[in-house]
């Protein structure tokens, strides 16, 4: 790092070390490639995020779970492959209320087992209790999947999100159930607010 006296910065070797308000540091070790390298800081307020800390989750329904004809019905997605930020419940609401206000990646994705052959198989991600948005996939044979993916904000606070299914074969469909059945619901930050 190179600073000028009339600006009230020196020129440094080595790591910068800062200490916070409170307590605890932060080090800043440059690489040891020649070269310049430069991080570019924005104008504006707020924390910063590095990959370590940006809330990011990935689960899946456990066991089959049925759904009746042209009724809308949330999935239980009861099983974490991981959750970064204990932001998903999976174990009452079935949702992800992230604490990091911004632009979330999150996929839903429901899998027919039960073979319906007519109708369709909606996969519908909620936000606030609210369709969001929703796919619809053709049934015409067995092993149809659906999927349901955007990007939405997040407020870090009250927002959240979950993964709904609806179909009309004419009849109960069973949504497949296990870590490899297909039926899953992931999300993570893209960028903060």
């Amino acid at each position: 790092m190179t600073l000028d006296g009339t600006s009230g910065i020196t020129q440094m070797t080595g790591s910068i070390v800062m200490s916070g308000s409170t307590s605890g540091t932060v080090t800043i070790i440059p690489t040891a490639t020649a070269g310049s390298n430069t991080a570019t800081l924005p104008a504006a307020t707020g924390t910063m995020m590095v990959s370590g800390n940006m809330p990011a989750f990935s689960a899946y329904l456990a066991s089959n779970q049925s759904i009746a004809n042209n009724t809308t019905t949330k999935i239980t997605i009861n099983t974490e492959f991981f959750d970064t930020a204990s932001a998903y419940d999976n174990a009452t609401n079935y949702r992800f209320t992230p604490l990091v206000a911004g632009y979330y990646q999150i996929i839903g994705v429901v899998a027919d087992v039960s073979g319906g052959i007519v109708g369709g198989l909606r996969a519908h991600l909620y936000k606030n209790g609210a369709v969001y948005t929703y796919s619809n996939i053709p049934m015409t044979n067995t092993g149809v999947i659906s999927y349901c993916t955007t990007i939405m904000y997040l407020n870090g606070s009250t927002d959240y999100v979950e993964l709904y299914c609806s179909q009309n074969s004419g009849g109960a469909l069973n949504i497949g159930g296990g870590a490899t059945s297909g039926t899953m619901f992931s999300g993570c930050l893209l960028r903060t607010a």
